[in-house]
């Protein structure tokens, strides 16, 4: 049985950091990518980041930019979002996801498999 589990969220003020994590158990994916995903209340989900761990290959969205770091635990199994100078822009519920074979959009949350069950970040202004 496929998990991916996340934690990390909360609610910080603008500028401020969170990291957050994504467990993944039952599945390997070592050749395919990981991706965030957010989606914000009355708005559609967008990809935030992917990564994926045989060519170290990551996609970041425009709106993230030079703030969001992806990155990966092998060991750990564990997929994690850096996220700096936060912005009340930034304020969703974010969802770590798995593809399940080579895409060539990573950011395209319809290729993406298994979802975690979400975690909500709150940023105030």
């Amino acid at each position: 049985q496929v998990q991916l589990v996340e934690s990390g969220g909360g609610s910080v003020q603008a500028g401020g950091s969170l990291r957050l994590s994504c467990v993944v158990s039952g599945y390997t994916y070592r050749s395919n990518f990981m991706g965030w995903f957010r989606q914000a209340p009355g708005k559609e989900r967008e990809g935030v980041a992917a990564i994926r761990a045989a060519d170290g290959r990551i996609a970041y969205a425009d709106a993230v930019k030079g703030r969001f770091t992806i990155s990966q635990d092998n060991a750990k199994n564990t997929v994690y979002l850096q996220m700096d100078s936060l912005k009340p822009e930034d304020t969703a519920m974010y969802y770590c996801a798995a593809v399940t074979y080579r895409t060539t959009m990573p950011l395209r949350g319809d290729d993406y498999k298994y979802w975690g069950q979400g975690t909500q970040v709150t940023v105030s202004s």
